[in-house]
Parts: C-alpha cells; sequence; structure tokens
C-alpha cells in the first residue's frame, strides 16, 4: 500500500511540475538572454546600493553626483525586466506598492526601491542654511492661485493653478523642499530650477508684484519676508522664494490657458502631467498646445525623445526606447511614474481645501 500512494504521488508530481520544468528548460535564446541580462542588471543595482550605504554610513566623500550611477542602475532594472516580460510574459508578477505596470516591475524588489529613496534622501538633503517653510504645500497652493489670478483667471480655473503648481512640487521633489540634486550640479531647490531660471522668475514676478500686493495684501506681506530672509543667498534654498521664481519663469502664462486646457484635458492628473511637461521639453509642448490638436501632436526630434527618457518617460525597455516618435496621447500615457506623485499632490491639496 505504501508504495502504491508513494507512486501516485510521483506521478502527480510530474504531472503538475514536470510542464513548468520543460517550460524552464525549452527558453529560447531570446528569452535565455533575457534572464540573463534582468539578473546582471539586478546584481548591479544591489552593487551600487550597498557602495553609496556605505560610503554615507562611513562618512566617506561621494563622487560628484552620486545619484546618477544610482539613477541608471534602477532604470536597467525596469528596462531589462520589461524586456524579460516580453520574451517571457509568465514573468508579469502581482501589483506592487509603488504602482508601477507589472510588466516593468518585479514586486520583490520593492525593498531596494526603498532602500534608494532612502539614499537620495542623504544626497539630496538641503544644505546648511536653507530657509525652510512651516507650510510648504499651503506656500505653493497659494502661490499659483495668486500668480494665476494675477494673470486674469476666474477663481475657478485660479484654484486649478494652485493644483496643478501643488502636482509640479510632487513632481520635482516628492513634496520635499529646499533639496538638492543627486543627479544635477545645475538644478536646486523646490521646484529644482537652474540659477538663470530663479533669476529669470524673480525678474518676471518684480514686475506684477503691484497686482499682486491689491489682490492678496496678506501674501503680499509675507512674499516681503521671505524675499528679505533670502536677501544675500542663494533664492533656490528659501522655499518660498524658490517656488515663487520657478512657477513665474516657467509656468505663470501657461495659466492664461487653463480655461482651454481643462476643455482639451479635464483630468486634473493630465493637466499636472502637461504643465510637468512644460518642465522638461517646453518647446514643443507650447507648440503642441497652439496646434489646435494637442493629444495628437507628435515629436520625432532625438533631442526631444532623449529629454522624454532622461525624466522616465519612454526610458523602460527595448520597445520603448526605440521609438523614435510619440503623440501627446502616447506621452501622457508613458507618463505612468508620475501618476503616483500626482496622485499624492490631489490628496495634499484636498487637505489643505479642506481646512
Amino acid at each position: 500500500m505504501g508504495l502504491r500512494r508513494l507512486a501516485v504521488f510521483a506521478a502527480v508530481a510530474f504531472f503538475i511540475m514536470g510542464p513548468a520544468l520543460a517550460q524552464k528548460g525549452a527558453l529560447t535564446p531570446r528569452q535565455s538572454e533575457a534572464v540573463a541580462a534582468y539578473d546582471r542588471a539586478l546584481a548591479e543595482f544591489k552593487s551600487i546600493l550597498a557602495e553609496r550605504r556605505r560610503q554615507i554610513d562611513a562618512k566617506e566623500p561621494l563622487p560628484n553626483l552620486p545619484g546618477q550611477a544610482l539613477y541608471l542602475a534602477r532604470v536597467a532594472v525596469i528596462s531589462t525586466y520589461k524586456d524579460l516580460t516580453d520574451a517571457v510574459p509568465s514573468r508579469i508578477g502581482r501589483p506592487n506598492k509603488f504602482e508601477m505596470p507589472p510588466a516593468y516591475f518585479d514586486a520583490d524588489i520593492e525593498p531596494l526601491i526603498d532602500e534608494y529613496s532612502k539614499l537620495f534622501d542623504v544626497m539630496e538633503a538641503p544644505p546648511a542654511g536653507a530657509q525652510s517653510s512651516a507650510t510648504p504645500f499651503k506656500d505653493v497652493v497659494d502661490l499659483g492661485t495668486v500668480i494665476a489670478r494675477a494673470k486674469g483667471l476666474a477663481p475657478e480655473h485660479a484654484d486649478a493653478a494652485g493644483r496643478i503648481s501643488l502636482g509640479l512640487f510632487f513632481a520635482e521633489t516628492n513634496g520635499k523642499q529646499n533639496v538638492r540634486n543627486g543627479r544635477s550640479n545645475t538644478y536646486m531647490g523646490s521646484f529644482q530650477t537652474g540659477p538663470s531660471e530663479d533669476r529669470n522668475g524673480h525678474r518676471k514676478w518684480q514686475a506684477i508684484r503691484s497686482e499682486i500686493a491689491a489682490i492678496d495684501p496678506h501674501l503680499s506681506a509675507r512674499d516681503d519676508k521671505e524675499e528679505a530672509r533670502a536677501r544675500g543667498t542663494d533664492h533656490r534654498f528659501n522655499h518660498w522664494t524658490n517656488v515663487r521664481n520657478g512657477l513665474m519663469n516657467a509656468h505663470a502664462d501657461l495659466f492664461r490657458e487653463i480655461p482651454g486646457i481643462a476643455k482639451t484635458l479635464p483630468d486634473p492628473i493630465d493637466q499636472m502631467k502637461l504643465f510637468q511637461l512644460i518642465q522638461i521639453v517646453p518647446t514643443p509642448t507650447r507648440s503642441a498646445l497652439r496646434s489646435g490638436d494637442l493629444l495628437n501632436y507628435r515629436v520625432s526630434s532625438p533631442r526631444i525623445m532623449r529629454y522624454l527618457r532622461n525624466n522616465s518617460i519612454f526610458a523602460f525597455g527595448q520597445a520603448d526606447r526605440a521609438r523614435t516618435s510619440a503623440s501627446y496621447r502616447e506621452i501622457f500615457a508613458a507618463m505612468w511614474l508620475f501618476n503616483r506623485k500626482f496622485e499624492k499632490a490631489m490628496a495634499k491639496y484636498a487637505e489643505i481645501k479642506g481646512r
């Protein structure tokens, strides 16, 4: 009886496991290379994470742009995983807490991304003397709203400008104020502006100060205090002045078009994506708006496609990276890494308005 049961169990095990083992052993050369490429990328990602953690814990000097190698290793992991799931669809796993499409990300490596974020928190910590705000999120909303009002918008659309501005803050820094940049020596602060952008925004703000004072005297008085506090320092490391100058530099004039934008893009998150693209690829985005057919407007410049990839759009996997052009509808769909940030901004905006 015991031998008969053993034979039955063996037959059942072969029936259940045999096809899986056969499938694993029957990988094509393309599939085998995809598996190997992902394994290599994952090992390299773990290695650079461990190296940066050791350097930080030992208080060793970090290399110039210490986050760049980390960023590229993370891109490689996501890219090779997408190539792997394209080659072996059965490797697509469960949903993950970062809300990345499962075809691009293996939920089993969530702890590595948590460590990645912690390392960037250290590498991008505000410098000594940075001037923070006790109300960083409300500041962004208030500034975006009052700038939109100064540009002639009705209250409903001015409120949308405040919400969009908060989305930009989360897109640039995950809602962290006065941060540095582990991948750039140029772009810094709450809105990640360069020196020339900050100066240009400051100049534009000065031109509408009297209008701002008439619309909101309390906000104008706050601005005077922050301007005095930041005098003689890098304005990018005063939260208020960097947000103000960043909005004035890139977005204030476009706020006038929010009524039309809201008709074309009724989803508030799509509106945030559009304004984020003004940060990334301003010239083609403005051309797309002027075209009268925003969503079907195509970009095909190699330079523009490179900028998009450098900002995690069409950056992952051979199929995405092989693209030579894209419509704005396709670009919005490819901005899935921004969705979670914009959802956080929406929740924070609702909290602020609820008060």
